[in-house]
């Protein structure tokens, strides 16, 4: 995919009307994503209280949707690829608005589990979907910009929800937080219905590009008798795991669930699945070092600095901000620099900051707020082109149930974060256990990224299945570094 600079401050010109009435649309319907989905980070220790949980049993309604991500971004990435990229948004925001409102009528642990779940279905085909539409709406050489400013959506909802957080819970319940998620989403619901179709996708069905049906090629005719046992063996095996087993056990578990999901790959992606697997694994580090901070901020400032809801609320306001200013940033620099450029350079800046954070204990309130305001900016911000960076590794046929899935098997990390670091704070702080995290992983993504692995996996598949010098394939790549 071409990625020629965009001049400076220039980009806007080249967009019309209904460019921005798309990503108004889809952006809006990512905030109330990122609103309805931060909420039970929020009120954990109420959750906790009332529900009689353990803070690392507590910390599995964070990950519960996680749980049913994976599918869903298959799934409704299937849908966008079959029948186009808005009817999966508006079934998406749907599910997840649906989910919202039944977790503040759950009734103990299990349910508000289950509830969770259906936000996750729904998450995950916001995202697959919403990406997709932008990234193939927009302008090519702009298409970093369009998936930085279409994430700083996500941070902003859950800022909202933050300053929402602080004015309901102490005056009323928890479960009032979850009730008001429903209601910013008629707007975008409204504004979806009036959307024309990704370009991109317009495009292939003209060209008589052939339709992949992704949920097709794994569950009909004989290919399901094989496939749903695999997908109930991967949903009961990462609820177990989740319950909190030996380290045998767990290790046991997470190798039969990578073997499942490689399995599903090799399904739906055919001679893709090599790549997909190599982004499943780069999207599983991005969640590993940022969800413990982002899950578990509201709980270490509660209980390590001992801060009250207006506190809380003023942080992550502040950590939000950094997040949406960091997306738009690194997918401006994305266009200009290359996407793999801008990525790496975020995440390195990112390390300066973590340590600093956490060193600073109670009394020192404005001089954290501008540090989470900058590691947060720098860390997850970063990952503002990661949708890009996903999507330039698919062809467009099969880029919505590919980023859906790829992506959403990743977010797993996102599940293991605060159980990790739940635990990680039993032998050591809660501050240093997040601190940890966030330092060896981002070295680890970092690698992942600017060396492209998933691309070299890809071109050395190809070569070993061609039996041809890997240069040669036509196998698809994000560009240099």
């Amino acid at each position: 995919m071409s990625n020629s600079p965009a001049p400076p401050l220039r980009w806007r010109a080249t967009l019309a009307r209904q460019d921005w009435k798309a990503f108004t649309a889809a952006w809006l319907g990512y905030g109330m994503d990122g609103f309805d989905f931060v909420l039970i980070t929020l009120v954990l220790t109420e959750i906790s209280k009332d529900f009689h949980l353990s803070t690392i049993r507590a910390a599995t309604l964070v990950s519960a949707a996680f749980v049913s991500r994976w599918f869903g971004g298959l799934a409704l990435g299937a849908l966008g690829d079959r029948f186009g990229r808005r009817p999966a948004m508006v079934l998406s925001i749907c599910l997840y608005a649906v989910g919202s409102v039944l977790c503040g009528f759950a009734w103990g642990y299990w349910s508000l589990f289950a509830f969770r779940m259906i936000v996750g279905l729904g998450m995950a085909g916001e995202y697959s979907a919403s990406a997709t539409y932008i990234i193939e709406s927009w302008p090519q050489r702009i298409r970093n910009t369009a998936s930085g400013m279409l994430l700083s959506g996500y941070p902003l909802g859950s800022v909202l929800a933050a300053k929402t957080y602080a004015w309901v819970v102490p005056h009323t319940s928890w479960r009032v937080l979850f009730w008001i998620g429903v209601l910013p989403v008629v707007l975008a619901i409204y504004l979806r219905r009036r959307l024309p179709e990704a370009t991109d996708w317009q495009e292939a069905r003209k060209a008589g590009k052939p339709q992949v049906s992704a949920t097709g090629r794994l569950f009909a005719g004989r290919a399901g008798l094989w496939n749903l046992p695999v997908c109930v063996v991967a949903a009961v095996a990462l609820l177990v795991v989740l319950r909190g087993e030996s380290l045998a056990v767990t290790l046991s578990l997470v190798a039969v669930i990578a073997a499942c999901f490689v399995v599903l790959a090799v399904g739906f992606a055919q001679h893709l699945w090599p790549v997909v697997v190599a982004l499943m694994v780069t999207v599983f580090c991005a969640f590993l070092y940022s969800w413990p901070l982002q899950s578990l901020l509201p709980t270490y400032l509660k209980t390590d600095l001992h801060y009250d809801p207006a506190q809380v609320s003023d942080a992550l306001l502040y950590a939000g901000f950094g997040y949406a200013v960091g997306s738009v940033v690194v997918g401006y620099l994305g266009d200009r620099f290359g996407t793999r450029r801008a990525y790496v350079a975020m995440l390195v800046a990112s390390l300066v900051f973590v340590y600093p954070v956490f060193a600073l204990g109670e009394g020192h309130t404005v001089a954290l707020w501008v540090l989470l305001f900058l590691l947060v900016g720098t860390s997850s911000g970063a990952s503002g082109v990661l949708p890009k960076y996903v999507s330039d590794h698919y062809p467009v046929e099969l880029r919505a149930a590919a980023l859906g899935f790829s992506y959403n098997v990743g977010a797993l990390g996102g599940a293991a974060a605060p159980v990790l670091g739940a635990k990680l704070a039993q032998p050591l702080s809660l501050g240093t256990a997040i601190a940890v995290l966030s330092l060896a992983v981002t070295a680890v993504v970092v690698l992942l990224i600017a060396f492209d692995v998933p691309a070299r996996v890809q071109r050395a598949a190809d070569a070993r299945r061609a039996d041809r010098p890997a240069s040669t394939t036509s196998f698809p790549t994000s560009e240099k570094v």
